[in-house]
């Protein structure tokens, strides 16, 4: 920590609006971001900060600083980049955020491969299905299916998301297969509930978009344990292809309404806008691009599965 330059600190005590957060980001302690803030202030002769129980708030001279401080840090971290960007060997501390399910199952097993092909990174990787400030937690890149909406990020396309209904085929021996997309009201509709319109199975038809309210006696926010009931015969499911994909194939699921397609999404690699792209964090995104990417995902090209007709 003594080492460390003064705008670093203050950055993350105003983005963060606390001295706890502003620690985590940083990998420090709590009490040597307080001292180092209270040395920063003491040696500007101002204070820079409100201090509460509950918040933490920039001052006017605190406001002044910050404005200046961050011109200073992007600048420093552009010098920085175009340096390394001249270097052959991707190197140093790569923070990536990857959904949960996502992670485990197919970037996770390529881990090993990519950082024998570039020993000079050191990967931190959170996987974490929650919504994350990548700037805020401190993270180069994250993994993200859906639409990007902070303009002051970057976009690029790794691979589609297709959703599938599913159901083991114990379940449909017991129950039969529904046949129209009504039918699923008398079915036990299990939920992925880690999302805000997790009772709304959405179908396309005739290029419009129906709306079904589907109920069942569960729901959990884990897309595996989701898999895992399906699998024990308990209802129709949907679930991403990447993870049910693998067991279409095997016909350990059964694909339900194969003729009614549900919308896809498209799974993207998420950074903040800079001048130099860090060599670190493009040959990540090269990485798994080459590994999983392109018009159809490799468990969707397994599973017989293609994308839908937007």
């Amino acid at each position: 920590m003594e080492g460390m330059g003064d705008i670093p600190v203050v950055l993350a005590v105003a983005e963060t609006h606390g001295f706890a957060a502003a620690a985590h980001r940083l990998g420090v302690s709590k009490s040597a971001v307080s001292k180092r803030i209270s040395a920063i202030e003491s040696k500007l002769g101002a204070q820079l900060f409100h201090r509460s129980t509950r918040n933490v708030s920039l001052t006017e001279a605190g406001e002044h600083f910050y404005r200046h401080a961050v011109r200073a840090f992007e600048a420093a971290q552009e010098a920085e980049d175009s340096v390394l960007a001249l270097q052959g060997a991707p190197k140093g501390r790569l923070k990536v955020n990857i959904p949960m399910a996502f992670g485990r199952l197919h970037v996770a097993p390529l881990v090993p491969k990519f950082l024998e092909t570039y020993p000079g990174i050191e990967l931190d990787m959170v996987m974490d299905d929650r919504l994350i400030d990548l700037i805020d937690d401190g993270f180069d890149l994250a993994i993200r299916g859906g639409t990007l909406e902070d303009s002051s990020l970057v976009a690029r396309k790794i691979v589609p998301l297709v959703n599938v209904l599913v159901a083991a085929p114990e379940y449909i021996d017991r129950h039969g297969a529904p046949g129209a997309i009504n039918d699923l009201s008398s079915h036990n509709c299990l939920q992925y509930s880690y999302t805000r319109d997790f009772q709304e199975w959405k179908f396309r038809v005739s290029q419009k978009t129906v709306n079904i309210r589907a109920t069942g006696n569960f729901r959990v926010n884990n897309g595996e344990a989701l898999r895992d009931a399906i699998l024990g015969g308990l209802g129709i499911g949907r679930l991403p292809s990447f993870i049910a994909g693998p067991d279409i194939a095997s016909g350990r699921l059964i694909r339900v309404l194969p003729d009614y397609d549900m919308p896809s999404q498209t799974l993207y690699a998420i950074y903040p806008k800079r001048l130099h792209l860090p060599t670190k964090v493009r040959a990540f995104i090269d990485f798994i691009v080459e590994h999983i990417g392109g018009d159809l995902a490799p468990w969707d090209r397994d599973a017989g599965l293609a994308l839908p007709a937007s």
